[in-house]
This record gives structure tokens, C-alpha cells and sequence, in this order.
């Protein structure tokens, strides 16, 4: 359902997130990730931080579901990405990092925890996993997309069961003009 929203939207997506400053999110991943480490942007829409982490010298993967989207963000990073959903993304060898910025979210409750486990499956022993939900705790349908809500309690059930423990949690506002009343939770999670 989510897929086909992208693929309808897909230019006026891209133009809503291309320009929108993570840096604050980027100054809490980052530290995690070795130098010139390997980072897989899981569910990178328009590629905006494929390119980011590329031009500092990591070693990106990335993939998105929307071949739309896909088409867009080669364009925007000059990068292969690959076009695929969260539990089909298997990489050559495991990664230090993963990067599912505001992507997992369309994943559906039931689903999610096997979503995570194989990607969780992806990671180097000690690596990071970045991953942001709205938040709250509720599923819901708007505008042709499913949102999976996640707040401290549903990250703890979520989680229970993986190899990944918590390295932080924090609430944000949206980073998007006019969207700053809406709630994210941002996670950090390490691989035992």
C-alpha cells in the first residue's frame, strides 16, 4: 500500500525531504559508525542521506521499495541503489551500520519484528542500528500509507527478542517546514 503512495508521489516526496537538515540526527549515528565504514540506508527515499554519508567517505548501500523513488535517488547520489523491500536486502558481507530514517514506520506491527531481525541478521557484531518511528502506539491508514506508531514501551517489546540492545532513545519534532508538532522517537541499537 505504502509502495504504490511513493510511487505515485515520488516527485513531490523527493522535493518535501531532499533539503531537510538531519545534521542533529547525523551527530548521534555517526560517532557509532567506524571511519569509512559500511552503512546501509534502509528505505532511503530520495537518497538525501545516501549522499551525505558518501560524500564523507562511508561505504553506502542503500534501497528503497518505490522503483520511483529508486530512480530519484540514483539521480540525486550517483549511487547504485538497489530496488527491493526491508526483509529481501541482503548484503555481500555484514555492515557496521544501518540508517532506517523514517522507514520502518511503514512496516506493519505484525511484520516488524522479523523485519528487524533480518536486519539485524545484516550487522557486524557491535554495530549500529538507527531507526525512527512516530511516535505513539497505534497503526494507522492516511493518504495511501501505513504507519506502525512506536513509543519507549513498544521499542522494549519490539526489541525483547533480538540481538540488539539500546544504546539511546530521544523524542524529536518533525525536521519538515510546518510538520514540528509531530512527534518522532529516534533509536539507537547496538548488535551484541
Amino acid at each position: 500500500m505504502s509502495i504504490d503512495y511513493y510511487q505515485q508521489q515520488a516527485e513531490p516526496f523527493y522535493h518535501g525531504t531532499i533539503n531537510v537538515d538531519m545534521s542533529p540526527l547525523y551527530q548521534r549515528f555517526l560517532p557509532y559508525v567506524p571511519k569509512g565504514g559500511s552503512i546501509v540506508d534502509a528505505g532511503c527515499g530520495s537518497g538525501r542521506d545516501s549522499l551525505y554519508f558518501t560524500n564523507l567517505g562511508f561505504k553506502v548501500l542503500a534501497f528503497d521499495a518505490s522503483p520511483a523513488l529508486v530512480n530519484l535517488a540514483e539521480q540525486h547520489t550517483g549511487l547504485a541503489i538497489s530496488q527491493c523491500r526491508f526483509e529481501q536486502f541482503t548484503p555481500i558481507e555484514p555492515v557496521d551500520a544501518i540508517w532506517a530514517c523514517a522507514s520502518l514506520l511503514h512496516v506493519p506491527r505484525v511484520e516488524l519484528n522479523k523485519v528487524m531481525a533480518h536486519l539485524a541478521a545484516q550487522l557486524k557484531p557491535n554495530g549500529v542500528f538507527y531507526c525512527s518511528f512516530k511516535y505513539g502506539q497505534d497503526e494507522v491508514s492516511r493518504d495511501g500509507r501505513h504507519f506502525t506508531n512506536v513509543d519507549e514501551a513498544g521499542l522494549n517489546e519490539l526489541i525483547k527478542d533480538l540481538p540488539l540492545s539500546i544504546i539511546e532513545h530521544w523524542q524529536t519534532g518533525d525536521l519538515r517546514q510546518g510538520r514540528e508538532h509531530e512527534r518522532w522517537l529516534n533509536v539507537l541499537l547496538r548488535k551484541a
